[in-house]
């Protein structure tokens, strides 16, 4: 794996507004060269204004020729104010005429979680024609990171780090006192391209030893988003990239 690009932006305006436009340029290019794209969106307050933005004119795509996965949720009804699912639909799509049936929910509400989410691993494997023994290559991955270094509902400690088999698992986080299904870290890392988003001074010392540190460490799972055929871009707001050494452009 290449080692990622670092892109600081001043403020999560600007941040949005880079990560929307890179977002954009990946998709047409993937376009251009499949006539389809396959991308998984996370949830959590710092992608939001990113999804408004795609939502706009000026970041307009074909959207019918473009599916959205989860990267993860809560396991809480769609309309839940804690759902990623309900901050994708107000942000996004219902601000565009994007396809209902191109947005590959999570039913993360069910009461069988295993049942959940071996039925949206059923969901990816039908949709991107997974050969068998392979793991699903998912055109784009938008990530966040947590002050305590997770991405996706993967958490320091947690056994779902451990998975080498699975697509999807239900894990539970005892810090949040919150169950979620999420996809698993071979996933993530099969991916073509991860686009991560942090921002804000509490995740300053943590995105540090992700991108200074000296490389993987469980501690902080987001350093294990390593994609051995893709590439990944960080865009960092100024608060926190602090202990990076480097400014905004």
């Amino acid at each position: 794996m290449a080692q990622p690009d670092v892109h600081v932006l001043s403020n999560l305006e600007e941040l949005s507004r880079a990560t929307a436009s890179f977002f954009r340029a990946q998709a047409e290019r993937t376009l251009e060269a499949e006539g389809i794209v396959f991308a998984a969106l996370s949830g959590g307050s710092t992608p939001r204004r990113m999804y408004e933005l795609l939502a706009s004119a000026d970041f307009r795509l074909p959207w019918e020729k473009i599916h959205f996965f989860q990267v993860d949720e809560r396991c809480v009804p769609p309309d839940s104010p804690q759902s990623n699912y309900r901050m994708v639909r107000e942000a996004f799509l219902s601000r565009t005429a994007f396809p209902e049936a191109n947005f590959h929910r999570m039913q993360a509400e069910l009461g069988d979680r295993e049942a959940a989410a071996n039925a949206y691993a059923d969901e990816l494997s039908r949709w991107l024609r997974v050969s068998p023994g392979e793991w699903p290559r998912l055109d784009l991955i938008c990530l966040g990171m947590g002050p305590d270094g997770h991405t996706a509902s993967l958490f320091p400690g947690s056994s779902a780090l451990e998975e080498r088999k699975r697509w999807v698992l239900p894990n539970f986080s005892e810090r949040l006192n919150s169950h979620r299904l999420t996809l698993t870290l071979p996933v993530l890392n099969a991916a073509s391209e991860i686009i991560f988003l942090a921002a804000g001074a509490d995740k300053a010392e943590t995105l540090a030893a992700v991108l200074k540190g000296p490389g993987a460490d469980e501690r902080l799972p987001a350093s294990l988003v390593r994609p051995a055929r893709g590439r990944v871009t960080w865009f960092v707001d100024e608060a926190a990239a602090r202990g990076l050494g480097q400014k905004p452009h």
